[in-house]
């Protein structure tokens, strides 16, 4: 048989559908787990969102839609954006696909070329690298550890411009680290980006899970120059818990658009006709449903964090999304029957195995020292969870 083309090949399966595998064959076993692997929501989405989808589906809507969404959707999206974050687009710098991760998928595609850079701040999501390294670009990784606040490092991706940068991939709240980026920092990404020439795609899917009074800033509202630079990603997956729906969108500058939706059109041509007019009620409709997951999702995190922080495991309190990342490199030189832990695939693999907790590596997303905790599951089990993970860690020796 002849080999498989180089593409394929190069590209690495991700860590956390590899463990959500992993879980779903110990549940088949009997084992009952309890995932902090998984980045979504435990809510029903709302009932308005699912009885528009139900309306569309009576009154036939069934049939194939232009190919970046049909327009009143596209509307209700740039009434969005310029409601909540204050940069006005047209509904012909809007392309709609199947879920945020097409139109991601489909920008960087857009931009990028055989060797062309693209700079990914660490800690950062898993399929960012693999995106690029399909389009055949080169990623550039700059770690943003810091002091464990994970904010960006500014200076470390200045130093990391090259004449082949092309982009930039900002994650604003950030997967896996919870970070939101102050408005400073966005400031002086968007004059590197003018000074040396270079978008930024700024992946804002988390934009409404934020707490404690933090506010988020999109990238494209900076200045009207960043504003042509930007390729802004976002979805409906997370503010409105449907992740199932695939629901998602780019807006760019329009040549950008006309070239994201030439690419659609010889994939998957439109998304789901119906769901399109479920996403206009997510929009327009009441906010009340998002509202009140917010509030438990700020409650489920100050607890975890302060359960992680009681068993030694340094964590700091993240400002967005539903992830926690606690450190436990000093948990790399214990044993459990004889067996080092060497590294945080090896904490994750113990506590998979010991406590019946599913957690992702750091490693998955660039931070080896660290574990991804998602608190997208109900207070009881994250009660219950922490208690096991207590008693997993007690049986370890040094």
């Amino acid at each position: 048989m002849r080999e498989l083309s180089k593409r394929a090949l190069k590209v690495k399966p991700s860590a956390t559908l590899e463990l959500t595998a992993k879980v779903a064959a110990l549940r088949s076993q009997g084992v009952e787990v309890i995932k902090f692997n998984v980045g979504e929501p435990d809510f029903a989405t709302p009932r308005n969102i699912c009885e528009a989808c139900k309306r569309s589906l009576d009154a036939g809507h069934t049939k194939y839609t232009p190919i970046p969404g049909i327009q009143e959707l596209r509307a209700a999206i740039c009434e969005k954006l310029f409601r909540d974050d204050g940069v006005r687009y047209e509904p012909d710098e809007i392309s709609y696909g199947t879920g945020a991760k097409q139109p991601l998928f489909n920008a960087i595609f857009t931009l990028v070329d055989s060797g062309d850079e693209v700079i990914i701040p660490t800690p950062c999501w898993v399929s960012y690298v693999e995106m690029v390294t399909l389009a055949d670009g080169e990623p550039v990784l700059v770690p943003c550890l810091g002091d464990g606040s994970f904010y960006l490092d500014i200076g470390a991706i200045e130093r990391a411009i090259t004449p082949k940068t092309k982009a930039l991939i900002l994650n604003n709240p950030n997967n896996p680290t919870g970070a939101v980026y102050p408005r400073g920092d966005l400031l002086a990404l968007a004059e590197l980006a003018e000074k040396h020439d270079f978008y930024i795609i700024s992946d804002e899917v988390y934009e409404k899970l934020i707490y404690g009074g933090k506010q988020h800033t999109c990238m494209a509202s900076v200045s009207e120059g960043m504003r042509q630079r930007c390729v802004l990603v976002n979805g409906f997956s997370k503010a409105y818990s449907m992740t199932g729906w695939r629901a998602g969108y780019v807006a760019a500058p329009k040549e950008i658009i006309r070239r994201i939706n030439g690419i659609q059109g010889h994939t998957t041509s439109n998304a789901t006709t119906m769901v399109q007019d479920a996403c206009i009620e997510a929009l327009r409709g009441p906010q009340d449903d998002l509202a009140a997951m917010v509030r438990e999702f700020e409650r489920r995190r100050d607890f975890i964090v302060r359960r992680l922080n009681e068993l030694g495991l340094k964590c700091r309190t993240p400002e967005g999304a539903f992830y926690v990342m606690p450190r436990v490199d000093h948990l790399f030189s214990r044993t459990f029957h004889g067996k080092k832990l060497n590294d945080s695939a090896g904490v994750a693999a113990f506590l998979l195995d010991q406590a019946h907790v599913a957690v992702v590596p750091g490693s998955a997303f660039y931070a080896p020292e660290y574990l991804r905790i998602s608190y997208s599951t109900s207070m009881e089990n994250i009660a219950r969870g922490m208690d096991q993970i207590e008693k997993a860690l007690k049986a370890l020796q040094l």
